[in-house]
């Protein structure tokens, strides 16, 4: 018997030098990789990196599988020995300055690597053509370094890669695409990101590198050295919203077909040597920004279908060519904001008309031929015809007078507070608090926004920004901008100030945290400023003591230990595996018969979670069903985490949606979304499969969507097209899951995040109601409200509860009137800092055909020859829903009344099924967006989130 115990000790010792033995092979890498480096934190410490959690350092079953050290003031170089940590899934070490050299081609090695961020550092030398090596790579930013040389054409290997930013270096040579066996750009089908500007990249844009396969929505090359002519293949990319080819030498016909991509909304071709006629743009129903300056059109008249672009709010045409006089009609492009047409030939009287935009703000017209003006009352004070004949006799008019605009002197007001007076090094921020916040400058590289003395569109951005590090439960107080400049590049420079909550300075894991959000893009700004990226200034001022150093235990020491260690555990091992294979079988019965056992109430979670019938899974179930939890079953990250399509045993189709360890949403948000949707069953409300909590995972198991969410068919993303009929049955089908909640489930529930990226629609477009993560029960007997921390999406948010925090069933009411403007009008809620509720009740006119309302209506609508029967009660219902106090909103079941009513009187039947398909509405949904994933809203998510919002 002694001999048993003695033998049972031995075995337990060396299955935990085994153990070791797995975990040291990482352990000595990371600790060569920090020989390298200078200003490594000083958690540090000990010879585990996982056992210590060392800070920026995520391991999973004792591998490192994350390293997250943007910010924190690294210096030196990065060996070959990263190639080494073979589990490691993210690498970001953005916005540490002082690493420099090359990138090891040892990076290569890195076979599950799907982010590599390295933002603002100070790495030179060729980009590796072992970059193509990266089979996970998903996520590749490299911008604002000094790397030198070609870009690899092994970079077309990565059939999974999103996002491509190698902008801001010192790239140079042609833009590679395929050739027989040589991979090349145009592979990358699957990419939406091409952030190629500011190198010295030359030779032909080659017509290969596009094809309608792509599915890109930046391009962005300006200010290369690139010549010869713009590809016609480029007409085929019709998923394009941002093209900038500006500052190069490109010459001769912008392709006839460039008017084929009609979801562009900031186009740039100025600087260029371009000498063909001007471009027919008609059909780009959505277009902001337009900048054709500096170039050698054939000299023509300013052309009739430039007032056909009624989203346009910014025209830059100066020195182009063009002549004749100027059309009054053309002032009345109702966004019209900034004109500058300078240095051209234009002639004859100026004109702005009657019923010119009354957002027009500057007009330059200065050096042209303009004879005369007609003075109406109240036109723009910044009108500039300074070097035209009229200002010969007109010197002393204001129009005369020579005028240049400046950036603006914007920075965020306290917000209703004395600024504090602040030591040394230290800012007052708008709460009025004295601390040591983190800057940088905002960086944004195709915004449509010309007025910089707009303070509205900054107060958004601020607002879009604080919600999004709420969300994300970022240590952050508050947040100011200052500062704005269009620069020669015409991009838009912010500064940022980032101030700490709970302590004067941040802690490097809170910097981390922010720099990681906005490295890998997870904070999306308003859509008016377009793509951006962020250079963060060096933060100085870390809390905690300093830097202590360590003695690490030497490498060959290690190895020694390991070696030695797997030489004794294969005595024993076998001896070890049956011994194992009965402790997981109790465990499994375990987890099958009490899935919450392992629950701690104590993490802010509330106690074990209720439910009603929802199935329990194990995680080697799902596991199977996902085949591992493979790539090829993935389909979209947000701030929950990864979602992964599945397929049970029984042949149903799921989504899994599976929490990051660590995840910020957390337990509460888990709890809550199994606990209600266990006991509301409604068609049109996402239906819950079930659940797993076992392995230390969270992971929520819901019937399988396919056509993804409202939001994506209303852009576009998702090649549906909604027409009318369709419309006022997603309506309905939402109307009637909220009602349910509202009036059937018992309690009633208040769903508090309706927005259109929480209503689904199956392969019939049939509504589903999802996500109730922030879900509130109303409570039992006459309770009318529960008083609770505001929570929401911003533009769908209730002011009364947003003032009060008291929630009410009408605070979702408010909400889905909204989404209704948003049906009708395609528009997000907040768009360029202008309201959809008060862009729909300015442009109505009850007096007129469908309310005068088809300059606001989506273009799919306006523009269909369908009749919108019913199209004034349906605005009429929508804005009875969003009225300021919920007592004057109705209620949901009044909504699905007046829906019914509607569909009825446009001979639709509310109650039929529909027999058709989504693929009857041109095309099912494309890509790899997921209706799981949430966004924008102020609880819930882990970085990194889901790249596709951007």
């Amino acid at each position: 018997m002694d001999i048993r115990i003695k033998l049972l000790l031995v075995l337990v010792l060396f299955i935990h030098v085994l153990l070791a033995s797995g975990q040291n092979q990482d352990i000595v890498y990371l600790q060569a990789l920090m020989d390298n480096l200078k200003n490594t934190p000083p958690s540090w410490v000990g010879s585990d990196p996982c056992e210590d959690k060392w800070d920026g350092i995520t391991c999973t079953d004792s591998r490192v599988t994350s390293i997250t050290l943007a910010s924190i003031n690294l210096s030196g170089e990065i060996s070959g020995d990263i190639g080494q940590l073979s589990e490691l899934q993210m690498l970001d070490l953005s916005y540490n300055k002082g690493l420099t050299g090359s990138l090891t081609s040892d990076i290569g090695n890195l076979n599950k690597l799907s982010s590599l961020i390295l933002v603002g550092c100070g790495f030179n030398g060729p980009l590796p053509d072992s970059l193509g090596s990266l089979p996970q790579l998903s996520y590749l930013a490299l911008n604002s370094n000094g790397f030198t040389g070609r870009i690899p054409p092994s970079i077309g290997k990565l059939t999974k890669l999103y996002w491509l930013d190698i902008a801001d270096n010192k790239l140079s040579g042609s833009i590679p695409v395929s050739d027989g066996p040589t991979p090349g750009l145009d592979l990358l089908v699957n990419a939406k990101h091409f952030h190629f500007g500011k190198n010295q990249l030359s030779g032909e844009i080659p017509p290969q590198l596009f094809s309608s396969k792509m599915t890109l929505k930046h391009v962005l090359f300006e200010d290369n050295q690139l010549t010869g002519t713009i590809p016609s293949t480029l007409g085929l990319v019709q998923t394009l919203e941002v093209l900038r080819l500006d500052r190069n030498q490109l010459s001769g016909d912008v392709p006839s077909n460039i008017n084929n991509l009609t979801l562009i909304n900031q186009l740039f071709l100025s600087n260029n040597k371009l000498d063909g006629p001007l471009p027919n743009l008609t059909g780009m129903a959505v277009l902001n920004y337009l900048d054709m300056s500096n170039n050698s059109f054939i000299a023509s008249k300013i052309p009739p279908w430039f007032s056909s672009l009624q989203s346009l709010t910014t025209l830059m045409m100066q020195e182009i060519g063009l002549q004749g006089e100027v059309p009054v009609e053309f002032f009345s492009i109702p966004q019209l904001d900034t004109v500058v047409l300078r240095d051209n030939k234009l002639n004859g009287t100026l004109d702005f008309g009657a019923s010119y935009s009354n957002h027009l703000r500057l007009i330059d017209m200065s050096n042209n031929n303009i004879l005369g003006f007609t003075q109406r009352s109240g036109y723009p004070k910044n009108l500039i015809l300074t070097g035209n004949p009229i200002c010969t006799e007109n010197a002393r008019e204001s129009f005369c007078e020579h005028s240049t605009e400046s950036n603006s002197t914007y920075s965020t007001p306290p917000n209703n507070c004395i600024p504090a007076t602040c030591g040394l090094y230290q800012v007052s921020s708008p709460n009025c608090k004295c601390s040591y916040p983190y800057t940088g400058t905002l960086v944004f590289r195709a915004p449509s926004i010309s007025d910089l003395g707009n303070s509205t569109i900054f107060t958004s951005l601020q607002s879009s920004m604080m919600t999004s590090f709420e969300m994300h439960k970022l240590p952050v107080d508050s947040v100011s901008l200052g500062n704005p400049t269009k620069n020669a590049d015409d991009y838009l420079d912010l500064t940022l100030n980032i101030f700490p909550s709970g302590d004067e300075r941040f802690n490097r894991t809170g910097i981390t945290r922010i720099a990681f959000m906005l490295s890998n893009q997870t904070y999306k700004p308003p859509h008016a400023f377009g793509p951006y990226f962020f250079i963060a200034d060096n933060y100085d001022s870390f809390s905690g003591g300093p830097k202590r150093r360590h003695k690490s235990m030497s490498i060959g020491a290690i190895i020694g230990v390991s070696v030695g260690g797997c030489v004794l555990v294969l005595f024993v091992v076998i001896a070890g595996i049956y011994a194992y294979h009965q402790k997981g079988r109790a465990e499994r019965a375990i987890i099958k018969n009490s899935p919450f056992a392992s629950w701690d109430p104590d993490k802010g979670s509330g106690g074990r979670p209720q439910l009603k019938g929802a199935r329990s899974f194990t995680f080697e179930e799902l596991k199977a069903c996902t085949n591992n939890f493979s790539a090829a079953a993935n389909v979209g990250s947000g701030g929950y985490g990864m979602v992964y399509r599945g397929s049970l045993p029984n042949g149903q189709l799921v989504a899994i949606k599976r929490a990051q360890h660590g995840s910020t949403q957390g337990g509460l948000e888990f709890k809550t979304e199994i606990e209600l949707l266990s006991r509301v069953h409604h068609k049109n409300l996402v239906s819950l499969v079930g659940f797993c909590f076992d392995a230390g995972e969270q992971m929520l198991v819901y019937e399988f969507i396919v056509n993804g969410t409202l939001k994506d068919s209303l852009s576009g993303r998702t090649g549906i097209r909604l027409d009318w009929m369709r419309r006022l049955k997603i309506t309905l089908g939402a109307a009637r899951g909220l009602q349910y909640l509202h009036e059937l489930a018992d309690p009633p529930i208040i769903h508090r995040d309706v927005k259109s990226t929480n209503i689904l629609l199956d392969e019939r477009l049939n509504a589903k109601v999802s996500d109730f993560g922030l879900s509130k029960p109303l409570g039992e007997g006459d309770q009318t409200h529960v008083t609770t921390q505001v929570k929401g999406t911003m533009g769908y948010m209730d002011p009364e509860y947003y003032m009060t925090q008291q929630l009410t069933e009408k605070s979702d009411v408010y909400s889905f009137g909204i989404v209704m403007l948003e049906l009708i009008t395609a528009r997000n809620p907040i768009e360029k800092g202008k309201y959809i509720v008060r862009q729909v009740k300015e442009a109505m006119d009850t007096e007129k055909d469908l309310h005068n309302l088809r300059e606001v209506l989506d273009p799919i609508l306006s523009l269909s020859t369908e009749q919108l029967q019913g199209l004034e009660r349906f605005v009429d219902v929508a804005l009875r829903c969003v009225q300021e106090t919920g007592n004057r909103r109705p209620k949901m079941s009044d909504v699905v009344k007046e829906i019914e009513n509607i569909m009825e009187m446009a001979g639709i039947n509310p109650d039929a099924e529909s027999t058709s398909t989504s693929e009857s509405y041109e095309g099912k949904s494309k890509g790899n967006n997921h209706p799981y994933l949430n966004d924008f809203s102020y609880s819930g998510g882990l970085l990194p989130a889901d790249l596709e919002a951007k």
